[in-house]
């Protein structure tokens, strides 16, 4: 039995095996797990917001981050992908944005209302989607990070 999985772990490989050890009843199971992955989803109503993914981070440290975003608005039927890049350092307490996030926006039509953003309060590092006027939006990511620390 072979299953998949994804994590926040930190793994310098982005990939773990866990399992198949005999006598522990797990001698015919293995799990495969990409690391390193943040995902989540939100819909926002309006001009409402969304947060989208939450991270808090519990290693001192830099988080270099990606965010692939996907959007489909259900009033309007149009839609809209997102790419996003920036760094996070951690510094036991609080996590602070070391540059503004890079973006990359591909939207459709009035997609172009939306607002996408990165931020951090405390430790966590939000995600947060933005919507727009008498609309109602679908919003999914997924984030990937490579860490390295003291």
């Amino acid at each position: 039995i072979v299953n998949g999985f994804d994590s926040t772990e930190n793994n310098a490989n982005g990939i773990i095996t866990k399992g198949g050890v005999v006598g522990t009843g797990t001698a015919n199971e293995v799990d495969v797990v990409i690391t390193n992955r943040l995902q989540g989803s939100a819909t926002t109503v309006s001009t409402g917001t969304g947060d989208i993914i939450t991270f808090v981070p519990s290693v001192i440290g830099t988080y270099s981050m990606e965010f692939r975003v996907a959007a489909y608005n259900t009033t309007s039927t149009i839609g809209a992908g997102y790419s996003l890049f920036g760094a996070i350092r951690f510094d036991g307490v609080n996590s602070n944005i070391c540059d503004p996030f890079d973006a990359i926006d591909n939207e459709e039509g009035t997609m172009s209302s939306t607002g996408l953003d990165v931020f951090v309060s405390g430790a966590s590092i939000i995600l947060r989607a933005t919507g727009y006027l008498a609309q109602t939006i679908n919003w999914s990511s997924v984030g990937l990070y490579t860490f390295i620390g003291v």
